[in-house]
């Protein structure tokens, strides 16, 4: 999940985008969208190892490394 920080930097959707296509291409993305209200979002990822690995792998997003939004990555047991 992704929380945009104040003074969010509109020009980073791209590169986040390109980052999501990518995953996804890889087979690593399940879904993703943003909050209606546009506060962030949240992406799911799928065949991945760890906790760790998922951490290592949004930690890579563009608005991370850019320090346009606060990261949370967490483990999701369905049912």
């Amino acid at each position: 999940m992704l929380m945009r920080r104040p003074g969010f930097d509109p020009s980073l959707v791209g590169p986040h985008t390109a980052f999501l296509d990518e995953l996804r291409a890889r087979g690593l993305l399940e879904m993703s969208g943003g909050f209606g209200d546009r506060s962030g979002g949240a992406y799911l990822l799928t065949g991945i190892d760890s906790l760790e690995q998922a951490r290592e792998i949004a930690g890579r997003d563009p608005l991370v490394i850019q320090g346009a939004s606060d990261l949370a990555v967490h483990e999701w047991n369905t049912r």
